[in-house]
């Protein structure tokens, strides 16, 4: 998030990201996947059974941890809404942006989270682990069990991938988020994007793993 922001600024589009706000920013990277963690006392399962409610969990402890660290209201809700732009599926609408900048870093918090996930060197080799998480998630969120097991097997959810890219990922980062992404491309605009690049290459992965032998 940290390197899309910079090359936004270096862009000079505007609205301008503050020092303060741009702060925010990477306490709500540092924060927004805390919901995974366990509180003292909970012995059962791993922090996966939180998967479907990570982000609101995430938000709670932003408010408990920054107001214990003496924020303010409006840059604890900052944080928060930062954090709730990482959901999947989230209605960005629904969510209540203090001004236009706040709803920037947040899209760029959860562009970031997209391209940071599918662009690591290890993303495929960690998909079999992911479908582990998403069959103890259902477990946990019976009301929710739809969304997480209609991967039958880890193969199925490898299977799946390139067009959770296409047709959920690609058009989510360039129509929800505004097309931010572009503003990792070296040099801008038009440069190569070393995100992306990643991404076709692991999608390459897969497609050669699935082809018949």
């Amino acid at each position: 998030m940290a390197r899309l922001l910079h090359g936004r600024h270096r862009a000079g589009a505007e609205p301008r990201i503050d020092l303060a706000l741009f702060r925010l920013g990477i306490l709500a990277v540092l924060l927004h996947d805390t919901g995974y963690l366990k509180r003292p006392g909970d012995h059962e399962g791993t922090g996966a059974k939180y998967t479907a409610v990570h982000v609101t969990r995430s938000a709670e402890f932003a408010a408990e941890c920054l107001g214990m660290k003496n924020f303010t209201g409006p840059e604890i809700r900052a944080v928060q809404n930062m954090i709730r732009c990482t959901g999947v599926g989230v209605d960005l609408d629904s969510i209540c942006f203090q001004n236009q900048a706040e709803r920037l870093v947040g899209y760029a918090l959860a562009t970031a989270d997209l391209l940071g996930q599918m662009a690591a060197d290890d993303y495929v080799d960690k998909l079999p682990v992911l479908y582990e998480e998403f069959r103890e998630a259902a477990a946990y969120s019976p009301e929710l069990h739809g969304d997480f097991t209609h991967f039958a097997n880890p193969d199925d959810l490898r299977r799946n991938t390139p067009r959770f890219w296409s047709h959920y990922v690609r058009p989510r980062l360039e129509r929800e988020f505004g097309g931010l992404y572009h503003f990792l491309e070296d040099p801008y605009p038009g440069g190569p994007n070393w995100y992306l690049e990643r991404i076709e290459a692991n999608l390459a992965r897969i497609e050669k793993m699935l082809a018949p032998a």
